[in-house]
């Protein structure tokens, strides 16, 4: 080989090797595979409301005070007769006493209801190798072939082995047979707000 072009020939072998040792190295850091991962007890401290949820507040044989309402970005929902009153960060429970109170200048001793219609859209991330790296709102319950669809599928150079969803500091890995061939636990494991679904 000439000599000149030795050092050449050297670097793109290099570069070549360290291509291939990043593409069958481990994932960077621990993890756990769905099948064993374990959602963590929380203390059941009941549903919070959020900007997003569909709501629906019915008063006991008071059809007209009765409504369902889109909470707003700025936690705040419109209501029959009492027009505006917060919603977001509060429980079913508290947000139907505090419209109790307010509809007591209309009717007796008003018996009221909140019940939770719709969840908010789930708000993931999914980066690395995707056609379309990005945030992506999700129905509820989405999954994770749910959020790789939204981004396109996987792109030529995702290791179908190594796709990851990281949450409250853990990796959890899908293989994409897994998910495509609907394995119960891949199946099962549904995104919150917030999870950033990682194809390496």
């Amino acid at each position: 080989m000439n000599r000149h072009l030795l050092p050449s020939a050297l670097l793109a072998a290099g570069l070549l090797a360290a291509t291939a040792a990043c593409r069958t190295a481990p994932p960077k850091g621990p993890f756990v595979w769905v099948q064993e991962y374990q959602e963590p007890v929380q203390a059941d401290a009941g549903y919070v409301i959020a900007p997003g949820d569909l709501i629906a507040v019915r008063v006991f044989s008071q059809e007209g005070m009765s409504g369902r309402a889109r909470v707003r970005n700025d936690g705040m929902i419109s209501l029959p007769f009492i027009n505006e009153i917060r919603a977001a960060d509060s429980s079913p429970l508290a947000l139907a006493a505090r419209v109790r109170e307010r509809l007591k200048e209309f009717v007796v001793n008003p018996v009221v209801t909140v019940s939770l219609e719709e969840p908010r859209p789930a708000e993931v991330s999914v980066v690395g190798e995707v056609a379309r790296p990005g945030v992506y709102k999700l129905e509820a319950h989405g999954g994770v072939l749910s959020a790789l669809a939204a981004a396109g599928g996987l792109s030529d150079f995702a290791d179908r082995s190594r796709i990851f969803v990281l949450r409250d500091r853990q990796r959890i890995r899908f293989t994409f047979q897994a998910l495509a061939e609907a394995e119960p636990r891949a199946l099962a494991f549904k995104l919150a707000p917030g999870d950033i679904v990682v194809v390496e």
